[in-house]
């Protein structure tokens, strides 16, 4: 009997980190497809498990609680499959990933396609992009993360910010070669980091997975279009 039900896009975006964190922690969740969303959006915020405008939505069935907002959710779901760290400063950095994971999507795909790439657009966002991966660098560096061991907050397993930084970073870097040599090049430990955790079984499992059911689609859309025209 599964566990969760998660309510989001058939795209590796924004839900994809709590798919991974799913996934990494053996849980069992069911998805519902885009015409499940559409009508549970067009409910009223009373008729919702929670009120929200927009997926990702988690419903816990064995706890009968249901949460919007990624960042939210991630945490929650740390907290619920014990992969957050124990200290208050551990909690509050996994919670800052999970927001900055947030922002460098929703700037990857200015605002979630308010405007479209251009050459000269994506050439200026650059630099702001290699700042971001220098973020994620510092955190890990501060905690002894190098490109071959340890995790980005010195935790001695990994947990839903290592899942959170893996899956940002190696999901973009897979479907836009542009930012993949840009992860390597600007970001070392953050780029060991991802592709290590992706070699584990379970990630390896929903990447498989996640080709099968989205094929080479990220975030969908004009967007995503004129992104690969920029970054592909």
């Amino acid at each position: 009997m599964r566990a969760f039900d998660l309510y989001y896009w058939p795209v590796p975006f924004r839900g994809q980190f709590l798919r991974a964190i799913l996934a990494f922690a053996d849980a069992r969740w069911a998805e519902h497809d885009a015409d499940d969303i559409a009508a549970l959006m067009d409910e009223a915020p009373a008729e919702q498990p929670i009120g929200f405008m927009g997926p990702p939505v988690l419903v816990d069935r064995e706890r009968d609680f249901a949460l919007s907002q990624m960042p939210a959710i991630a945490l929650y779901l740390g907290e619920r499959l014990n992969l957050l760290p124990d200290s208050p400063e551990g909690r509050a950095l996994t919670a800052k990933v999970a927001n900055d994971a947030n922002d460098v999507i929703d700037e990857l795909t200015l605002d979630g396609g308010r405007d479209m790439w251009t050459q000269e657009k994506w050439d200026a966002f650059v630099p702001r992009l290699q700042k971001w991966l220098q973020i994620f660098e510092d955190l890990g560096k501060r905690k002894g993360l190098s490109a071959d061991a340890g995790f980005l907050l010195g935790t001695r397993a990994p947990g839903v910010a290592d899942i959170i930084t893996s899956t940002l970073w190696s999901t973009m870097a897979d479907h836009f070669p542009k930012i993949a040599d840009l992860a390597e090049h600007s970001a070392p430990a953050i780029w060991g980091l991802s592709r290590r955790l992706q070699q584990t079984p379970a990630l390896v499992a929903l990447k498989r997975k996640s080709a099968a059911d989205f094929g080479e689609a990220y975030c969908g859309g004009d967007i995503e279009t004129s992104l690969r025209k920029v970054a592909g």
